[in-house]
């Protein structure tokens, strides 16, 4: 059986055997011709043996050289030692093409699932920055007063014959606002927490709790929560019955600019002088700002056993 691989498809030890065959056929043609000029009679045979061997279609090689050494190399070089060129054999077509369509498919699979992947991952990627925003994005604060109220404290309505009464209702519009504050924790009492008041002009001696919602005020003046201690920078409130409870400070709208109020602590004693009296509204919370210079607010209702408005006494602190 004929090999019909082109020459460049042929190994190197390949390549070699079929020089050795090529140089042999040109040794014995050589030889052949050698002898046809020096005997005519051989020529002439020489001649008619080669034609005889033309028109059989055999070419010399095979009858010079019927036995290679490597039978092998002979038969499988025959094409090319024959010829002296390149012969082209067809190969089918359907496998060809069945195996570049199968390629082609891997290629476009192998594509389609790197950008699947690549997808995939800037999804991930865009996911976790959106989790990531969220829990970076500051809750939305609410603006609320700095005092944490709505209404002045220590309302009331007026004692019935009984001398009872009860927390003053919360205004329609400010109910919403009420029940959205979140009631301050009582501080645990320290060395100059309030806890005692006195007016000399007006005689009132009482306890001082801390706290000045309806319960903490049935045991006496009350200290709002959040606003400074006697003595401090700021705002010190102070709040009080003035019909029920003791009256604490039913007489407070008695008082007059230069009187002394002095508000006593675990340590110490401290004396603040009136300033101004104030009839306010239920709902002027503004009374409770927080001030740059120590300040005394008191608070309580007004007028005695209506209890419609505010009265509010302002005293700075006197320096001795």
């Amino acid at each position: 059986m004929r090999d019909h691989r082109y020459v460049d498809e042929l190994s190197l030890k390949e390549l070699e055997a079929v020089v050795r065959l090529r140089r042999r056929q040109q040794r014995l043609t050589l030889l052949d011709d050698s002898r046809s000029a020096s005997d005519p009679l051989s020529r002439g045979t020489a001649q008619a043996t080669t034609g005889e061997r033309g028109a059989a279609g055999i070419q010399p090689v095979a009858d010079l050289w019927p036995t290679a050494p490597d039978g092998a190399a002979s038969s499988r070089y025959s094409a090319v030692i024959e010829t002296g060129r390149q012969t082209r054999v067809r190969r089918p077509i359907k496998w060809r093409w069945i195996r570049d369509q199968a390629l082609l498919i891997v290629e476009v699979l192998a594509v389609v699932g790197l950008l699947g992947v690549v997808l995939r991952m800037a999804g991930t990627v865009e996911r976790v920055n959106e989790e990531s925003r969220e829990l970076q994005t500051p809750p939305t604060a609410i603006p609320t007063p700095m005092i944490g109220v709505f209404v002045l404290p220590g309302g009331h309505t007026p004692p019935d014959e009984q001398y009872q009464s009860e927390p003053a209702p919360i205004p329609a519009h400010l109910k919403g606002l009420v029940a959205a504050v979140t009631p301050l924790p009582v501080p645990t009492p320290g060395a100059e927490h309030a806890l005692r008041i006195t007016i000399p002009s007006l005689g009132v001696d009482a306890p001082i709790v801390a706290g000045d919602d309806w319960e903490s005020l049935k045991k006496g003046a009350g200290h709002h929560i959040g606003s400074a201690n006697p003595g401090e920078r700021g705002n010190a409130v102070i709040s009080g019955h003035n019909d029920i409870y003791g009256e604490v400070f039913r007489d407070l709208p008695d008082l007059t600019v230069g009187d002394d109020i002095v508000v006593h602590t675990l340590t110490s004693s401290y004396r603040y002088v009136v300033e101004q009296t104030r009839i306010v509204e239920p709902t002027d919370v503004s009374v409770m700002d927080a001030t740059s210079t120590p300040v005394l607010t008191l608070i309580s209702c007004y007028p005695y056993r209506v209890d419609t408005h505010r009265i509010v006494v302002i005293a700075s602190l006197a320096v001795d």
